[in-house]
């Protein structure tokens, strides 16, 4: 009986991790929200990371996170540091990139719980009065990654919170 158990659990196992084996390398995740303002206001509340508790979805899960800023004020070269409870966790971001209002690009580093390399890409499209606002976020997915994606989407955990980012940016920048 403990055999037959035993190779049950066997059996799954192998299956995780073929399953785990054939996910891809990279991840993505990505959104997109209408809002009704010129580029250049939106743009002003993604490079400028004092302005993003205005509407980032992660900025209110711990009320006594210890954020730090440093290189630019804002534009390429800001910097923004964060660290806090196990919700929050730790890590920094960087804007590489934002020449002009249509596209920033933030190198994006968690350091807890977990750690994982990214990138964050904003893309702004203007349509008449309103901005189409797109959020991208990708990266390598290692191989624990991957055994995790057979069990949970990272689209659907990630996008949710994208989601409500966007709603937020958007309340916002139609101020």
């Amino acid at each position: 009986m403990l055999k037959k158990i035993g190779l049950a659990l066997l059996a799954v196992l192998v299956i995780v991790l073929v399953l785990a084996a054939m996910q891809p390398d990279q991840f993505s995740v990505k959104r997109s929200i209408a809002i009704q303002a010129p580029p250049e206001k939106i743009a002003a509340l993604l490079t400028d990371f004092h302005r993003w508790p205005d509407w980032s979805p992660w900025e209110h899960l711990d009320p006594t996170m210890k954020r730090g800023f440093s290189g630019a004020s804002a534009g390429q070269g800001a910097v923004y540091t964060w660290s806090g409870n196990k919700d929050a966790g730790a890590g920094r971001m960087e804007i590489v990139e934002a020449a002009s209002a249509a596209k920033t690009v933030i190198k994006l580093d968690f350091i807890a719980p977990f750690e994982s390399h990214n990138t964050t890409v904003f893309k702004l499209l203007p349509s008449g009065a309103a901005t189409t606002v797109e959020w991208d976020m990708s990266g390598p997915m290692p191989f624990v990654s991957k055994i995790m994606s057979v069990f949970f989407s990272m689209d659907k955990l990630i996008g949710k919170d994208f989601e409500r980012g966007l709603r937020k940016l958007k309340a916002a920048a139609e101020k």
